[in-house]
């Protein structure tokens, strides 16, 4: 039997309106809006009247962010002219141009440079052009990089600095220059390199990087139960081209969102946060990273979930359930998924991508993108694979971050459905009076990560305590999430609620955050745990060297901090469970 709140919210779903979303998308997209620019910020100014119209009060702030716009780049290959752009972030070349023997590498996820010494050559790599590889090759000494991308260059920022450098991170930006080309005149380089004695490659590039303003605007739809606690629900505006899918109907889906739960708020217990970012694409993610660097102690105080939107309703995409969550939110998409398309959800572990930077606010976060294409065997699937992770899915699209990203690459069909979705579950995150966050999953993933660290040490490190904690967690939350599935008092609500949310503050961190947690990791790749990342280092080091006296010191003080993390966390829950019985 459905409760009265998953009845309003069925009939909420069926408000979502296809003409509308494709109108605030045609909108949105009507100029390219690189990040800090004019265009951009008529974008802006059009979601902030939209917003007003609904009745919510905005407020639109101009950010200063290091901000990288690519100019024009030009590529020789043994003097013939081939088509090409640079990148954000990547270094410009003088006047002149930059001039060296080019060496193929393969995949760039796979370079070997032991193998293919680049020091002083051009790289050419397949793949997309990736902060890793770029940071790899240049340690590797090259002098510049060449990717071989798919049909079509796609645009990327190469930078591993998450939003605006530090003095310490601002050495962490690439130091040369780095172009792309279409997968055709790849295959054309990769064939004059193999047939001729030596290869040369001449290539100039223009990237104009430097402080900019750029915007932020945020809206509220405020309750009056819960006014300690919020849900912020997050897309960014700027956008590569026109940028239609990416990301003009996520920022109509934000609207839609808004408009239909500005007229029903009264079911609403927690408020909605809505904020719209810049800086995404030529800032890596310098707008959200912004707003976390001004508003950390809201964040951590207030904030109980971070929902994520970015290029949805794309025609052709049927793959539903790969999208990107956290073990404890998991849940949430499941079943908005499996009741509005029969799907069967099953997510995918976030990777240190997309505007994830309230991780060390301890956030948690539901969501990057949703709606994928299938895989398939082209050149751009096959690049989607390494940038995004071997799955089910095959990419947004092979139109993402190309000149082709426009308003006949989207189905109005998916994007309905897609609101759908994301409206499901804005709004249960939004209603139910105990919040929707599985903590016990959580845990039983971490669980799986100590495990397998366990496993990789070979008993070079004791786990025994942290195996100890992680038992006694498990079986307090047990003990706990039988109390909150009985009736439940609103003090009991409150203390419930409180609970779930500092262990958020602890989880959160513990699995995803590798250094200061008001800090933002690179945008690199990232294990799980990340304190405990080199016991895979641990396992391949001879037993008693030097080096393995360096790891295993390191290792025994993070496993301090886990350990002391858990029992934080038990500690958290034995007291939430003592208040429930009082």
């Amino acid at each position: 039997m459905k409760t009265n709140l998953e009845s309003f919210k069925g009939q909420l779903i069926q408000e979502v309106n296809q003409e509308i979303l494709m109108e605030y998308t045609e909108n949105v997209a009507s100029e390219i809006r690189l990040s800090g620019t004019e265009e951009e910020l008529r974008a802006f100014y059009y979601v902030k009247a939209k917003l007003e119209e609904f009745g919510l009060a905005t407020e639109l702030t101009l950010n200063d962010a290091y901000i990288s716009l690519p100019g024009q780049a030009e590529l020789k290959v043994n003097g013939q002219s081939i088509p090409a752009i640079t990148h954000s972030m990547a270094v410009s070349t003088d006047e002149t141009g930059l001039e060296g023997e080019i060496v193929y590498l393969g995949k760039s996820v796979f370079a070997d440079f032991e193998k293919s010494p680049v020091s002083g050559k051009i790289a050419l790599m397949d793949g997309l052009a990736i902060p890793g590889a770029v940071l790899s090759t240049q340690q590797a000494g090259a002098k510049a990089i060449i990717f071989i991308n798919a049909e079509y260059t796609h645009e990327m920022i190469v930078s591993p600095v998450w939003g605006n450098p530090t003095p310490d991170s601002y050495k962490d930006l690439p130091v040369i220059p780095v172009v792309s080309v279409n997968f055709h005149d790849g295959q054309k380089i990769k064939e004059i390199v193999k047939n001729k004695a030596e290869c040369r490659g001449w290539l100039k590039s223009k990237v104009d990087t430097k402080w900019m303003k750029i915007p932020t605007l945020t809206a509220d739809i405020p309750v009056n139960s819960d006014q300690d606690h919020y849900v912020l629900f997050s897309g960014h505006i700027d956008s590569w081209h026109y940028g239609v899918m990416d990301n003009g109907t996520a920022n109509a889906t934000m609207l839609e969102v808004a408009r239909i739960l500005a007229k029903n708020k009264s079911n609403l217990r927690r408020s909605l946060k809505l904020a719209f970012w810049s800086g995404h694409s030529h800032g890596r993610y310098a707008g959200s990273a912004l707003y976390c660097d001004e508003h950390w102690e809201d964040l951590h105080e207030k904030c109980v979930l971070h929902i994520n939107i970015d290029s949805v309703g794309g025609k052709g995409a049927t793959i539903l359930t790969e999208a990107n969550c956290m073990a404890e939110t998991r849940d949430m998409a499941k079943r908005s998924i499996k009741e509005l398309t029969g799907d069967d959800f099953e997510g995918s572990r976030f990777g240190r991508a997309g505007d994830q930077s309230f991780w060390g606010a301890g956030v948690p976060s539901l969501f990057m993108g949703l709606s994928e294409q299938p895989q398939s065997n082209n050149p751009a699937s096959e690049a989607f694979s390494q940038l995004f992770g071997a799955g089910k899915a095959g990419g947004f699209g092979w139109w993402w971050h190309t000149t082709e990203d426009t308003l006949d690459k989207i189905s109005p069909e998916n994007l309905a459905r897609d609101c759908q979705i994301y409206l499901s579950i804005v709004y249960e995150a939004c209603s139910t009076e105990v919040l929707p966050v599985n903590q016990l999953a959580a845990v039983e993933e971490l669980e799986t990560f100590i495990k397998d660290y366990q496993r990789k040490t070979n008993g070079h490190l004791n786990f025994s305590v942290t195996v100890h904690r992680i038992e006694e967690l498990k079986k307090i939350l047990t003990e706990f999430g039988s109390l909150v599935e009985s009736a439940l008092s609103n003090k009991q609500i409150t203390q419930v609620n409180k609970t779930f949310k500092d262990l958020s503050k602890i989880l959160v961190t513990l699995n995803y955050v590798k250094g200061d947690r008001f800090q933002h990791d690179a945008a690199l790749k990232q294990h799980p745990i990340p304190l405990l990342a080199n016991c895979e280092k641990l396992a391949d080091i001879e037993v008693g060297s030097h080096e393995y006296h360096l790891v295993l010191t390191e290792l025994k003080r993070n496993l301090n901090k886990v350990n002391y993390s858990f029992l934080e966390a038990i500690r958290t829950v034995k007291y939430a469970v003592e208040q429930m019985k009082n």
